[in-house]
């Protein structure tokens, strides 16, 4: 129980540090971001990978903790337009194994996993990105 506390008692210190740094800085903006991996890049990794690009980023299935997941299909985002599976020249909604016309769908209980239904099949795929 004093595990949980501590825990507790840290959030409340960084929530008031997050609140008090952006008093601060008012005016000005801070701007985050993740770089993506290429398709290039993960298929040098793993030859073998089931890809797709969509908004600029490779997503990627048969990752063992994501198939452990039980996610919630929420809206279509798109689909596959284009099939690639001779180079590493991918465009959004692009595939390098998926059929043409297989359907993107968010998740509702993560952002950084889209689903993609085709042929009664459903698969999770995970938003490659460096870190």
């Amino acid at each position: 129980m004093k595990i949980n506390n501590y825990y507790y008692f840290l959030g409340l210190i960084l929530v008031f540090l997050f609140t008090v740094t952006a008093c601060l800085d008012k005016g000005k903006t801070t701007k985050v971001t993740i770089d993506s991996i290429d398709a290039e890049e993960v298929l040098t990794l793993d030859p073998d990978s089931d890809i797709f690009q969509y908004d600029g980023v490779i997503y990627k299935t048969n990752i063992d903790w994501v198939e452990e997941l039980s996610l919630t299909k929420d809206v279509q985002i798109g689909e596959i337009k284009t099939r690639n599976a001779t180079n590493t020249n991918f465009k959004d909604e692009m595939s390098n194994k998926l059929p043409v016309g297989a359907k993107i769908f968010s998740a509702k209980e993560r952002g950084d996993i889209l689903i993609v239904e085709f042929d009664n099949e459903i698969l999770q795929y995970l938003a490659t990105v460096e870190g």
